[in-house]
């Protein structure tokens, strides 16, 4: 039976999916997860329109819209590499890295090193997709996740270069999408980076902490 995007997304929220419902009841913990990390975001977006009127405009509100968009992609994305203890469908891709990259380094550290330590290897993926999940639907940090974000997808679009089920142009539009998020540094459009600099902004520079000025070098 087909669906459609509503549908789809409407299952998906409510943690209905052939992936999600491989956990039982255990699928909440990431339901709820997400849900109340939309909820921070769009409240967070409502913050930001209501109090600071440079922010309601259409580049602001589009900006937002395509970040909090991009962040349901990640999240969507971890509930099948769930690390119990290694998930079948990660094994899966690696393996197909190791024998389709375009450049033979990476598929030789993929087939030596990655795969030998999947289990190692699979809880540090899915925590940075959840990072990037965290990043984008909150607008924090989103100038360095996005540069992240990039090499990360980067690495697949080499590493699946030549797999014939498989459209390399799918990675290079994530790529740039991503890319326009640090260029754009996103979070500053209805995020919590705008949110935050206004207070950084009150302070002047030479008497902020070096943690302040390395956030707001990354926002």
């Amino acid at each position: 039976m087909h669906g459609d995007p509503i549908f789809d997304l409407f299952n998906f929220l409510i943690g209905n999916t052939g992936d999600y419902n491989r956990f039982g009841s255990s699928k909440y913990i990431s339901v709820i997860f997400y849900l109340g990390l939309l909820a921070g975001g769009l409240y967070i977006a409502f913050l930001n329109w209501s109090r600071d009127p440079e922010q309601r405009t259409a580049y602001h509100f589009w900006v937002a819209a395509m970040r909090i968009t991009a962040a349901g992609m990640w999240i969507q994305g971890t509930i099948w590499k769930l690390p119990l203890p290694v998930a079948a469908g990660f094994k899966y891709w690696l393996e197909q890295e190791a024998k389709y990259s375009s450049v033979p380094i990476l598929a030789m550290l993929v087939h030596s090193l990655f795969i030998p330590n999947i289990a190692l290897l699979q809880p540090v993926v899915y925590l940075l997709e959840i990072l990037f999940t965290i990043s984008l639907t909150l607008g924090i940090a989103v100038r360095l996740i996005g540069i992240a974000e990039v090499l990360f997808t980067l690495q697949l679009w080499l590493g699946l270069y030549n797999d014939p089920t498989e459209w390399p142009w799918t990675y290079m539009a994530i790529i740039y999408a991503h890319g326009m998020f640090a260029a754009a540094c996103a979070g500053r459009s209805l995020g919590l980076d705008h949110l935050l600099r206004r207070g950084l902004h009150r302070v002047p520079a030479s008497s902020q902490p070096l943690v302040a000025r390395i956030y707001a070098l990354s926002s």
